[in-house]
């Protein structure tokens, strides 16, 4: 295992969560400025939010499912609503006239008082705009102020800022997913440790289960997600399903086939059974879209069946794992049946969606 390279596909986190079978409420991100709420019951738009500072970018449920941090591209916000009442908590913008930031998704601590982010700062001078390197930062959501920052080391600058973020539980490390895993010490925010993965090969794809999976499977100090490995020699790749304890920094991993051209994010059943993903081949005129479906506790390949495809998709799984959906760039959600992997419905919403993600509560 030590000679492979391993490539992370998307982070979803796993729970055998044992509850009963119900639809739950969809939350999607619309332009210009909304959420829009949804019933997965009737496959309708209930309520709209509108969020005051601007196009939303990214979603992330707190632990306990109470609270949705959305973060939001138009003036760097960050925007903070009870589930419950669907009311806007705390609202924000990090702009000011002189200082800018760019940022895409975050997590916040278990306090709900801190926000960890990476991204940049744009200074306004008289006769240029400044861009710092990019740094970690932590956003004290109660002053609404950025109070923290570090600059990545340099080998790590040449990725992009997008990525997923976890903590782990004791709120001591913090796992930055680029084109490695960087295991960055919260007190300080420098990169102690660095595992050998690398970005997902899913242009557009690599943070929708960022948003909705791991904030509504969460396993505390665990998650399972899909994983590339290539040999050193004629860099032939295989997928397969690893397992990450973020207390301990171990893994195990179970290859399963040949990877295809790209996978999506995994999705997993509210049992903790079966995981879903989608797999893209060829291009443009001969592209191929299938969702596969696997066995979690045995790593196993059960069953695949294709679907139409669209130039630029996200996938979901709805709350209750009896449904899988496509959708993103667009006013409709197809709607396909977990077991058959067949179409059954078509949603049309409100607004054009976003790339935020998709976020499902009970």
């Amino acid at each position: 295992m030590k000679t492979l390279r391993l490539g992370l596909i998307a982070l979803c986190a796993a729970a055998a969560i044992q509850s009963p079978a119900q639809a739950g409420t969809m939350f999607l991100g619309g332009y210009p400025n909304q959420l829009m709420v949804i019933d997965e019951a009737k496959g309708s738009v209930t309520q709209e939010i509108d969020l005051k500072t601007g196009l939303p970018m990214s979603m992330r449920l707190s632990d306990d499912g109470k609270l949705l941090y959305v973060t939001t591209l138009t003036t760097g916000g960050i925007e903070v609503i009870d589930v419950a009442t669907r009311k806007v908590v705390n609202s924000f913008s990090l702009n000011s006239p002189q200082v800018r930031y760019r940022f895409n998704g975050g997590v916040p601590d278990r306090s709900g008082r801190y926000f960890y982010i990476v991204g940049t700062r744009i200074d306004k001078g008289l006769d240029a705009f400044r861009i710092s390197k990019q740094q970690f930062m932590v956003v004290d959501l109660q002053t609404k102020q950025v109070v923290r920052t570090a600059d990545l080391d340099a080998e790590d600058q040449k990725f992009g800022p997008r990525g997923p973020l976890m903590l782990s539980p004791d709120g001591k490390t913090l796992y930055a997913f680029r084109d490695k895993v960087l295991v960055v010490n919260t007190a300080d925010l420098k990169t102690v440790d660095r595992f050998d993965l690398s970005k997902p090969d899913f242009p557009g794809m690599q943070d929708v289960s960022f948003g909705g999976g791991v904030g509504r499977l969460q396993t505390p100090g665990q998650f399972v997600s899909l994983f590339e490995t290539e040999d050193p020699y004629i860099h032939n790749k295989i997928f397969g399903i690893a397992r990450l304890d973020l207390d301990t920094r171990q893994f195990t991993f179970t290859p399963i086939g040949p990877s295809p051209k790209a996978l999506s994010g995994l999705e997993v059943s509210p049992d903790g059974k079966n995981g879903y993903t989608v797999a893209v081949t060829g291009d443009l005129g001969n592209q191929r879209c299938e969702f596969w479906r696997f066995d979690i506790d045995k790593n196993k390949a059960l069953d695949k069946a294709e679907f139409q495809c669209r130039r630029r998709f996200y996938f979901g799984i709805s709350g209750n794992g009896q449904k899988l959906y496509i959708y993103g760039a667009g006013y409709d959600v197809a709607v396909y049946d977990a077991r058959t992997l067949k179409p059954t419905a078509d949603w049309e919403l409100t607004h054009d969606i976003t790339m935020s993600g998709m976020v499902i509560t009970p």
